[in-house]
């Protein structure tokens, strides 16, 4: 019978750490917390220095029981969750409720599920880090506090339904912002002049004319670039000067989660969730054919890009067989945290050997994907430098300079590893030998107009890097603001960029106005490294609180009988199929809604109609905006069942001018926003005439 009993989060750890154990152990899972603060209400008493009341999860009560159960007949307990301070509140949790069963009670934590770091961790247990616990404990506090206390005013003065969060709804500040800051741009027109020139017996190569009079040239309008033009075309064209600069191309460090998430966005077009969601598998296990399931990453929540000397080492070794000594910096590379947060390794995979290509077959593309990126990443960083060339030259006629550059790959470096070296030219076509005061053939002067533009709209990569750049969240927090945002339709995505909706831009006017201590970025921030004192044992939990409580108390009390019911609802010409009286338009947790005016005798409500009719043949309904269970939003038929006509992109109220189809449908790309046709056998779209559009 086994005498010890490790308790880590979840089955599939489970089945990984079991096989390096003898029989002496029995490895369970908790799933998570146990114990939370109670759903119904608050379950903070603000009145005695903010202590909380826990209860049992109902839905984990089950799997309690059968840890106290199975603690009984144990000698010794090792809570194994994760190494970060909710893994620490969970392992704090478990020993108050198994400690009547079993008091021996130790704290082991594992950066990667690998037999190396398990036995190591288990050779020294520790206690439970009171100081993480603590962190962890007042953020879960603020969260409550604000959550519970906000979202019954925005009841109250918007809409049953409603919430807001502490973190999160600075998230939705930031997009309305920079939404704003797009509506209020004024482009200004700008024009660009290339010229195409030719050295004898060589290919054309272009120039962008770049000075007049020794100063940066700027060409406000076309007359300006014909009157250049006009002037340059009797000139002739000379090299005046050429240079020559070798550069560095360091690799980038190891990944932190937020980069991770970022590069996964970028690359992959993961969601910040969805790149989490892969992580913890990876980190947790993969079934590898004969070797069983194997941890192939180290934790993947951390601010850190410190790497352990082993991986180091086992990775020079890797390089050097593969590559040669050439490719070997002198020493292996030391990269600095931002946040000088060393707790966890950044990171990497638990073993070079598992080489991508070679386990493949093991893993879903997603979960290769991901460790491709992952393992490729931590492999360059301890490579060597690229050194690039960069050539520029610039070509002279009358009081004008054109330049052109290009650059060339001398030693590949980092970019050996994935055979890249052609990103490092940037598209920048190679220049023919050329030398001083030698002159050229102009082949053509090419005028373009443009215009400046506004910051573009938050990506998901985008908004993580704002949210880290800012203090905003920590690693733990940034795929959870990104997806709860969304998912109370406060801000969509649309061809990848982040708009806020209208009932966003209505909760966030009312919470900027009225808290604007809690909506603050810097302040956020600073409260994030309060939180981080907390951890490392320099500021107090409770005096962290009491700070934060009392000012928001009052602006609580304040706004309660300052703001005014925001009145939007909207009498409409449809009729109550139940009672006969108006429609109305109302604002709830998923946008607007049409709804009996009759309420609450009438409860009568639908999803609100765009007045388009439905495509498909002999269907008398319309087309009415749903919710996926995923939180996505479509269109489809308000006959649903009867009709299964979806579409993923917005109606638009326009007659197809070329197949006569009942609407458009509304599509954005990175440059273009345009109106498409929803008859996929019709080819007809037209472009949208939207200076602001991303």
């Amino acid at each position: 019978m086994a005498k010890t009993l490790i308790i880590v989060e979840s089955p599939t750890k489970v089945k990984t750490i079991k096989k390096f154990l003898s029989k002496d152990f029995s490895v369970d899972f908790c799933l998570g917390h146990l114990v939370d603060l109670p759903l119904k209400e608050i379950g903070v008493d603000t009145v005695n220095g903010f202590k909380p009341r826990y209860v049992v999860i109902p839905k984990r009560k089950k799997v309690l029981d059968q840890l106290k159960k199975e603690s009984k007949k144990i000698q010794k307990i090792y809570v194994a969750t994760d190494p970060d301070r909710e893994g620490e509140a969970i392992a704090w949790h478990l020993s108050n409720q198994l400690r009547k069963s079993c008091p021996q009670i130790f704290r082991v934590s594992f950066n990667e599920i690998t037999k190396r770091s398990v036995l190591k961790a288990l050779e020294k247990p520790g206690r439970i880090d009171y100081d993480k616990v603590n962190a962890q404990q007042a953020r879960r506090i603020l969260d409550r506090l604000v959550g519970y206390q906000l979202s019954p005013l925005l009841w109250v003065k918007v809409s049953k339904g409603l919430s807001a969060g502490r973190v999160q709804s600075v998230a939705v500040r930031l997009i309305c912002e920079r939404e704003e800051e797009i509506k209020d741009f004024k482009p200004e027109e700008y024009w660009l002049i290339e010229g195409e020139f030719e050295k004898q017996g060589f290919s054309p190569f272009k120039a962008r004319l770049d000075k007049c009079d020794d100063k940066k040239i700027n060409i406000p309008r076309e007359k300006d670039a014909r009157k250049i033009i006009d002037e340059l075309k009797s000139g002739i064209f000379a090299v005046s000067d050429i240079q020559k600069k070798e550069t560095k191309r360091s690799p980038s460090p190891p990944f932190t989660t937020s980069v991770m998430q970022q590069e996964a966005a970028s690359r992959l077009g993961f969601s910040a969730k969805f790149t989490m969601s892969i992580a913890q598998q990876l980190y947790e296990g993969i079934e590898l054919g004969e070797k069983g399931s194997i941890g192939l990453i180290t934790y993947m929540r951390t601010d850190s890009v410190r790497v352990a000397q082993e991986a180091q080492m086992e990775a020079r070794k890797f390089i050097s067989d593969k590559f040669g000594d050439k490719y070997l910096p002198k020493s292996s590379p030391q990269y600095k945290s931002k946040r000088g947060q060393d707790a966890h390794e950044a990171i990497r995979p638990t073993a070079i050997e598992y080489q991508p290509g070679q386990i493949k077959r093991f893993l879903t593309q997603p979960q290769y994907n991901l460790y491709k990126l992952i393992w490729n990443r931590f492999v360059a960083s301890q490579m060597k430098p690229a050194i690039i060339e960069v050539t520029s030259v610039d070509i002279k006629a009358k009081n004008y300079i054109f330049r052109a550059s290009s650059s060339e790959v001398k030693f590949p470096g980092h970019l050996k590893l994935s055979q890249n070296e052609e990103r490092t030219n940037e598209g920048k076509a190679a220049l023919p030998p050329l030398s001083l005061e030698e002159r050229l053939k102009l082949c053509a002067l090419e005028p373009s107009r443009h215009f400046t533009t506004p910051a573009p709209r938050y990506t998901e990569a985008s908004l993580v890097r704002i949210l880290e750049e800012k203090g905003i969240g920590r690693p733990s927090t940034y795929a959870s603001i990104v997806s709860t945002i969304q998912q109370r339709d406060y801000v969509r995505k649309d061809s990848g960029r982040f708009y806020p909706t209208e009932l966003g831009v209505l909760i966030n006017d009312l919470l900027v106005e009225n808290f604007p201590k809690v909506l603050d970025v810097e302040f956020t921030a600073r409260l994030e490294d309060e939180l981080d004192k907390v951890e490392e044992g320099k500021a107090d939990w409770q005096r962290v609180l009491k700070d934060f409580y009392n000012p928001f108390k009052q602006n609580l009390e304040t706004a309660r009988k300052k703001v005014k019911k925001v009145n939007h609802i909207e009498v409409t010409d449809e009729v109550c199929e139940k009672c006969g009286r108006k429609m109305v338009i109302k604002m709830g947790k998923y946008g607007k809604f049409l709804a009996c005016s009759g309420y609450p005798k009438c409860q009568n409500s639908r999803s609100l109609t765009l007045g388009i009719p439905c495509p498909e043949s002999d269907c008398m309904g319309e087309i009415v905006e749903r919710k996926s269970k995923r939180g996505r939003f479509f269109y489809g038929c308000s006959e649903y069942p009867k009709c299964k006509f979806t579409s993923w992109q917005k109606p638009v109220k326009k007659i197809c001018p070329q197949c006569g189809a009942p609407f458009l449908v509304e599509k954005r790309s990175r440059n273009k926003h345009y109106y498409k046709c929803v008859n996929k056998d019709c080819s007809y779209w037209e472009e949208v005439k939207d200076e602001n559009a991303q």
